[in-house]
């Protein structure tokens, strides 16, 4: 939660955040014919260049933030290492196998964390008022919110966990298909989705909890750092939340047991090719919250 704190929106941010208002369509005036998804993509491009622009400026300090950010990868890392120091298997898995899990899961994450992580500071909004002003541009709320913030410093991670990847597919004897390449894409993808579905959904309680951020946390960090180990090694009450509650296990587990050629207790194999599932149900849950968090919320003085 420390780097949670180092991205809370600064004065400059606010100022980022208002250039999407500035460059929206203005209400009541023509829209030009055929530039209507244009028009409503350009906002949001603007605001991100100009993340960009600000985090670049000083090369040096966002090189050391993008190297720092590649300590949490190596701990992970470490950490499964200090646990098969001590045991030849982790939920019937190899140090390979736990290490592609742990690298499918991590790059999902990251993924979700860079483009969606920020929403956990919604609260902050919510409690200084800021929230009104998205409300008041014509621009759709959830993307406003999603642009405000873009912390490149993440990259780090996303990039160590992809080298990661990459490394124990190329060790792990697995014979490639175009079925198998196309399981990896579609995990990656559909991890990314299952996260930020996740952040999305405790956004939206916020609305009713105002300042329960850390409560929201416990299901969204748990379930990331559920997803980076074998869902089989959690006892049963545990894997089906893991599972069907706040879907971890298909982020990396049950993809990485299908790609393995393996069945995981409980599931038929191809479980594995269900991400995707998983992952529009959690964008069900998580809108169908996020709208009903709008029509809830009645400003700063409710």
């Amino acid at each position: 939660m420390a780097e949670r704190q180092a991205d809370r929106l600064s004065p400059a941010g606010h100022e980022q955040a208002n250039a999407a208002g500035q460059g929206g369509p203005r209400a009541g005036g023509p829209e030009r014919p055929g530039r209507g998804r244009v028009g409503g993509l350009r906002p949001y491009a603007v605001v991100a260049r100009m993340h960009v622009r600000a985090q670049t400026a000083y090369r040096g300090s966002f090189a050391i933030e993008l190297v720092a950010s590649v300590g949490v990868t190596i701990s992970g890392i470490c950490e499964l290492y200090v646990v098969f120091a001590n045991v030849s298997a982790l939920g019937g898995l190899t140090l390979r196998a736990a290490l592609l899990v742990f690298a499918l899961g991590h790059v999902s994450f990251s993924l979700a964390d860079l483009f969606f992580g920020h929403l956990d500071t919604l609260p902050t909004y919510l409690r200084s008022g800021a929230f009104d002003a998205f409300l008041l541009r014509p621009l759709p709320v959830l993307p406003q919110l999603v642009s405000a913030e873009l912390s490149l410093r993440r990259l780090g991670r996303t990039a160590a966990g992809s080298l990661v990847a990459a490394a124990v597919l190329a060790r792990i004897g697995i014979r490639w298909t175009p079925a198998g390449v196309g399981l990896v894409a579609l995990t990656v993808l559909c991890g990314a989705a299952i996260f930020a579905a996740l952040f999305t959904t405790a956004a939206a309680v916020q609305f009713w909890l105002v300042d329960g951020a850390e409560v929201t946390a416990s299901f969204v960090y748990g379930g990331q750092y559920a997803a980076q180990f074998p869902a089989s090694i959690y006892p049963g009450p545990l894997r089906v939340l893991f599972t069907f509650v706040v879907p971890s296990a298909f982020v990396a587990y049950l993809p990485a047991m299908t790609l393995l050629g393996r069945t995981a207790p409980g599931v038929p194999q191809w479980i594995g090719w269900c991400t995707p599932l998983a992952a529009a149900g959690a964008w069900a849950i998580a809108l169908l919250g996020w709208r009903a968090g709008l029509r809830h919320y009645t400003g700063t003085g409710s």
